[in-house]
């Protein structure tokens, strides 16, 4: 029996999803892809003095390091890109469903970050950042319109791209009702809100929180405001000045424990 066509363009995209693969560099952040068991690593160039800070390893990792000369750096990455001498091409993690990652685990309420259409790949890598450091559960954000997983992001994530689950979903407001069921208080985040983070979480400490934030400039788009059960601000101590998508996160975060 013949596949339906929208069965066929599934698989396709399936397909052509996993065998997207993406070139990480720097030292630091090669070093924590080569420490990943869940990494699936495919490259790795470094040069002589990269190799030597990184044979330990290079070694454990049971990977084949190819030399380069560092005038003439081999990897296929932008000209910009300050690689240290270490490049790696690895497949992207997958994190599994978000009803697995964003469970309740080791007695901890959890916390978990929605982006809505943040693209700025240093501004998401900081986010991980931040994410891994006040414990939060994932950072998930569309699969269009939102930053992929590249080596920009996770040199900016210094490692935390690694441990830190980043879930490329297809549609944001099925994403915050599913976790909504999951019994989440999701709060997007809005300069102009009447009420605080803390305010919002106040008297809620078994709740787990979802924090919706928008890209600088647009914010939450409208569907995205609609289906959050409250919207917050970050109190101030003045009228004026904001914080950029990056630090509006690390202080949510901060502010949503209670």
């Amino acid at each position: 029996m013949k596949k339906p066509k929208w069965v066929i363009e599934k698989e396709q995209g399936r397909r052509a999803s996993a065998a997207e693969t993406v070139w990480l560099f720097g030292l630091h952040t090669v070093r924590d892809a080569l420490r990943n068991p869940n990494r699936t690593k495919l490259r790795l160039i470094v040069t002589q003095n990269a190799h030597n800070k990184l044979a330990e390893d290079i070694a454990m990792s049971g990977m084949e390091a190819e030399m380069s000369d560092p005038r003439k750096f081999a990897a296929p990455l932008e000209p910009q890109s300050v690689h240290q001498g270490a490049a790696l091409e690895v497949k992207q993690l997958d994190w599994g469903p978000i009803e697995e990652c964003c469970m309740a685990a080791d007695g901890q309420v959890p916390r978990v970050v929605l982006l809505d259409r943040v693209t700025d790949p240093h501004n998401v890598g900081a986010i991980l950042r931040s994410a891994e450091v006040f414990g939060a559960r994932a950072v998930i954000a569309p699969q269009r319109h939102a930053a992929p997983e590249t080596g920009a992001l996770a040199k900016t994530a210094s490692g935390a791209l690694e441990r830190q689950p980043y879930l490329r979903i297809k549609n944001l407001a099925d994403a915050m009702e599913t976790l909504k069921s999951m019994g989440y208080l999701m709060l997007g985040l809005d300069g102009e809100a009447d009420m605080t983070v803390a305010e919002a979480v106040e008297g809620r400490a078994d709740r787990p929180v979802a924090l919706v934030l928008g890209a600088e400039g647009p914010g939450l788009r409208e569907k995205t405001r609609e289906t959050c059960d409250q919207l917050v601000r970050i109190d101030s101590a003045g009228e004026f000045g904001s914080l950029n998508v990056s630090n509006a996160a690390a202080v949510a975060l901060y502010a949503s424990r209670g």
